[in-house]
């Protein structure tokens, strides 16, 4: 009796272990900058999915906090898209964890002063300097964390070489007060629900937000121009490095390529980092194919 209660109960593990492994093999989750929550959430992961049959599971944050987690094993996915290289050389090597051996940077997006076209400062936009409005009594600007997101650090840099330009050494305070100035900074994936929503009258924002929601922006002078650079790669210890694969391979393809122009991205040319002899072959073809 307690025999065959013992081959029920492996019976049935060994069923929920498949229905595991059949649901990880339809899922391919991609752990993404919270910039291209529109773009991948309406665009990208629907046009995937219908693709190619598979299931597409995105999580949103910033790129830093995004490789925090994954270093600290709080979080799994199959592929991780930053929105700075250099987010994933701390990724890279023995020392932590290896987690990432290759990467690619595929596209770019200028940082932009996007407004509320409903806030009392609106006008101002269109009449003054961008730097100038953002020093205005009352304004509320949001921003993110540079600690946790490469927009939080190229805000900074973007303000840092503003108040060289146009001589005003007290620029940055002015403006964004202290880095981390709670009344500032602001989690990425809700930076522009909030600013939507009248919560902020302004906030820095990369073209493909201001674009593809519609949002009031002033570009900075080409002197101030700073950008995010997309990066991909299949994490080392992608649950489905299979349906990873698919997913990087649609992404680069003519269909993802012109999905990501349609939201305001500029599309580049992949250029390889890291071990190249580790891409998964049929990701190189890919690569290769748009050189």
């Amino acid at each position: 009796m307690i025999g065959k209660l013992i081959s029920s109960i492996v019976l049935v593990a060994g069923a929920l272990g498949a229905n595991i492994c059949a649901a990880q093999n339809n899922t391919v989750s991609v752990l993404y900058a919270g910039s291209l929550v529109n773009l991948m959430e309406r665009s990208i992961g629907p046009a995937f999915a219908k693709a190619t049959g598979l299931r597409f599971q995105g999580y949103a944050a910033g790129s830093n906090k995004i490789a925090n987690e994954i270093k600290g094993n709080l979080r799994r996915g199959d592929v991780f898209i930053s929105a700075s290289p250099k987010v994933n050389t701390a990724l890279m090597g023995t020392a932590n964890g290896t987690h990432v051996t290759w990467y690619a940077s595929f596209a770019e997006s200028p940082l932009m002063i996007g407004y509320n076209p409903r806030s009392r400062f609106a006008s101002d936009f269109k009449t003054k300097r961008w730097d100038q409005v953002l020093q205005e009594p009352g304004i509320r600007i949001g921003r993110t964390d540079p600690k946790l997101d490469p927009k939080g650090a190229f805000t900074v840099e973007l303000m840092t070489k503003a108040a060289e330009f146009y001589h005003q050494p007290d620029l940055v305070t002015k403006t964004l007060g202290a880095v981390d100035n709670p009344e500032q900074v602001l989690p990425e994936e809700t930076l522009v629900g909030r600013l939507q929503s009248g919560q902020l009258d302004a906030g820095f924002f990369y073209s493909t937000e201001t674009s593809d929601l519609k949002i009031p922006s002033i570009h900075p002078a080409p002197e101030l121009q700073v950008k995010a650079s997309y990066t991909l790669t299949i994490l080392n210890d992608a649950p489905n490095p299979g349906g990873a694969a698919r997913f990087v391979e649609f992404l680069l393809s003519a269909q993802g390529q012109a999905l990501l122009k349609e939201h305001g991205v500029d599309v580049l040319k992949p250029k390889i980092s890291g071990d190249g002899q580790t891409i998964p072959p049929s990701v190189r073809a890919v690569i290769d194919a748009t050189q």
